[in-house]
C-alpha cells in the first residue's frame, strides 16, 4: 500500500488550525459522535475519552443542546515532551434539537469514556393509529330518510293548485 503526501492539504490543515483560535482549542471534531433513533428515544453517543465525568456540562437553551467537556493531561514536573498527540483542552458540541423532543426529560450518564444521552420523543410527535367509526349505513339512511320523506302540512296542496 503506497501512502502519498500532499503538502498542499497538509499546509490547509495546518493553517486551519493556526487561524481557529489561536490553535490552542479544538474543534467539535474531537467530540465524535452517533446519534440514532431506538423506538421513542433519540440515543446520542458522544466519545470523550481520559475527561473527568465533573467537567462535562450539558445545557439546553430554547431547541439547543450544548455538551462541553475539559480534557488535561497531567505532566511530571520538569518533563520534556518528546510526542503530544492526545487533545487537551476544552471543547463544545451543540445540536439542535428541534420541535419533537421532550427537553425536560433528557437523561444523561458517562461510562467508559461514552457520554450516552437519552432524548425521548415528545408524545405529540409519537406515531399514533387513529380508529376510524363506522356508523350502520341502514339506520343513518332510515333515520335521516323517514324525516325527510315527510313533507310539511300543506306542502302538498300548494303544489297542486
Amino acid at each position: 500500500m503506497a501512502l502519498t503526501f500532499d503538502p498542499f492539504r497538509e499546509m490547509d490543515r495546518m493553517a486551519a488550525r493556526l487561524l481557529t483560535s489561536g490553535g490552542t482549542e479544538r474543534s467539535s471534531s474531537w467530540m465524535p459522535m452517533d446519534l440514532y433513533r431506538a423506538g421513542d428515544h433519540y440515543i446520542v453517543n458522544v466519545d470523550l475519552p481520559g475527561v473527568d465525568p465533573g467537567s462535562i456540562d450539558l445545557n439546553v437553551d430554547a431547541n439547543t443542546l450544548t455538551i462541553q467537556a475539559e480534557r488535561t493531561i497531567g505532566s511530571a514536573d520538569g518533563a520534556q515532551w518528546l510526542a503530544q498527540e492526545r487533545p487537551a483542552g476544552r471543547y463544545m458540541r451543540q445540536l439542535g434539537l428541534g420541535n419533537d423532543v421532550d427537553l425536560e426529560q433528557i437523561q444523561a450518564h458517562y461510562e467508559h469514556g461514552v457520554l450516552m444521552l437519552t432524548i425521548p420523543v415528545a408524545e405529540r410527535a409519537k406515531p399514533r393509529k387513529i380508529t376510524v367509526e363506522q356508523r350502520d349505513r341502514q339506520s343513518a339512511i332510515s333515520t335521516g330518510g323517514s324525516q325527510s320523506s315527510e313533507a310539511p302540512a300543506g306542502a302538498n296542496s300548494s303544489s297542486e293548485g
